[in-house]
């Protein structure tokens, strides 16, 4: 059994297979397989335990009650803290620039190329652009990745030796 302490001013909600987390900054509903675990809301502390009748269900249901915990443990704290990667553009060969529109960020010039190339940006998440700076934000922690992980493979060297062409957005280590 795992038990989860939302934050303060952070609510949850039970619906059909389905937990609705809200917070200042938003809210995130996170869905879950009813028939293996079993969710209960007591104030600021969500319980979730294994719920199967089957034993070849009982391994299964401990890893989805693990996962599923985490999980909403990641959504309580998005809803009051923005999750946040850090990217720096690094090139030697061609400078290039970096363009976000409301549903991709747009890489223009990447070694000297005509076509500009573009990495989607998954679900609710922002994206800003500073210079060779790019800060992705959002309140869930699976979306913010996934942007920040399509921005590395559009960037990705093709044809061309890596070693030598090393251009690219990187994660910025602070």
């Amino acid at each position: 059994m795992a038990e989860i302490t939302l934050a303060q001013g952070v609510s949850a909600t039970l619906s059909a297979g389905k937990v609705i987390i809200k917070g200042p900054l938003g809210s995130n509903e996170r869905q879950f397989n009813d028939a293996l675990l079993k969710v209960e809301i007591n104030g600021s502390k969500v319980k979730v335990e294994p719920s199967p009748a089957n034993k070849k269900l009982a391994k299964k249901a401990m890893v989805a009650e693990q996962s599923l915990a985490k999980e909403l443990s990641n959504d309580s704290e998005g809803v009051v803290k923005y999750f946040e990667v850090n990217m720096e553009a690094v090139y030697a060969h061609f400078p290039l620039t970096i363009e976000v529109k409301p549903k991709e960020i747009i890489i223009k010039n990447m070694l000297g190329e005509r076509a500009a190339r573009a990495a989607d940006i998954v679900g609710a998440t922002k994206a800003e652009a500073k210079e060779k700076k790019l800060r992705i934000y959002g309140i869930k922690l699976e979306d913010v990745t996934q942007t920040a992980a399509n921005v590395r493979k559009a960037c990705r060297v093709r044809h061309k030796d890596e070693r030598v062409f090393q251009d690219g957005i990187y994660y910025a280590i602070e």
